[in-house]
């Protein structure tokens, strides 16, 4: 299944951030925490590259809590810091926000030690499309400046937003890159939302969901859909028997396999099937 998306506006969105990234002291890189290596848009390396920055692992709430830990070590191995974050805990923007600063200490103790007593730290949010990045500034600004939608490609224009009298965001349409060089990349974005459904096959999309659910956590559909065990089941029979399960029944009697996809992605989306991590450290 190759899976490619790199519409018109995010050449023009990439080119917006390259000339915002002069003015950010710091780059905020939202990364999903289900898909740590997949959602690393490695552009943003290149742009980014001398800068200082935080990757957030965000929607941890949906993924592997052992697993959050285990990419946050790696990434701190590497000289980045890292943090975990979801929308939902109050927590996480303050964590990305003291983190943002803490890069900045030195250069803030210096500015003091000059007669500067307010500084104020330039943070620029990146990430790719749907991983989160404007829920989260409205939940670090605490009402709703910039548009959020669940769906890829919603944020497009340059939006700075002054969280307090020395902190300020700017936030960044959510880009990919021109090509996505490996199989397993473009399946793990499209399996996430991070490329629009209306691309996709979502029957064939929802049977590599399962085959490597088999292997990630194997109990999740059972345990959401109550099948009974059947290890021989393919992952074709394991759509017609959620089909069946959830009544999604054809006028023939077989299960309508495009509605029980959907619902299927959906609800892993979603955090239905549990806390599931797609990539190890």
């Amino acid at each position: 299944m190759d899976i490619q998306w790199y519409p018109g506006h995010m050449a023009k969105s990439r080119r917006l951030i390259e000339e915002s990234l002069s003015l950010a002291d710091v780059i905020i890189e939202l990364v999903d925490a289900r898909i740590p290596r997949s959602s690393r848009n490695p552009d943003i390396d290149r742009m980014a590259a001398g800068k200082r920055r935080v990757v957030v692992l965000n929607k941890a709430d949906l993924a592997d809590a052992g697993a959050t830990e285990e990419w946050i070590a790696l990434f701190e191995s590497l000289g980045l810091r890292a943090v975990a974050a979801d929308t939902a805990s109050p927590k996480g923007p303050e964590r990305i926000v003291d983190a943002a600063c803490a890069l900045m200490a030195d250069r803030l103790r210096r500015e003091k030690l000059r007669g500067r007593l307010c500084t104020p730290v330039k943070a620029m949010v990146t990430g790719i499309p749907n991983v989160g990045k404007s829920t989260l500034i409205n939940r670090i600004v605490g009402k709703a400046p910039a548009k959020a939608e669940d769906r890829p490609g919603v944020t497009r224009g340059k939006q700075w937003i002054r969280l307090r009298r020395d902190f300020f965001l700017l936030d960044t349409p959510g880009i990919l890159w021109p090509k996505q060089n490996d199989r397993e990349t473009g399946v793990n974005l499209a399996l996430t939302g991070a490329i629009k459904d209306d691309l996709l096959d979502a029957a064939q999309l929802a049977r590599i969901l399962i085959e490597k659910l088999a292997y990630i956590a194997p109990e999740a559909i059972p345990r959401r859909y109550k099948l009974g065990p059947d290890e021989n089941r393919s992952p074709d029979g394991t759509l017609e028997a959620i089909g069946r399960a959830r009544g999604h029944i054809l006028k023939g009697g077989g299960a309508d396999i495009d509605r029980t996809a959907a619902v299927l992605l959906d609800e892993f989306r979603g955090g239905k099937l549990g806390r599931i991590t797609l990539e190890r450290a």
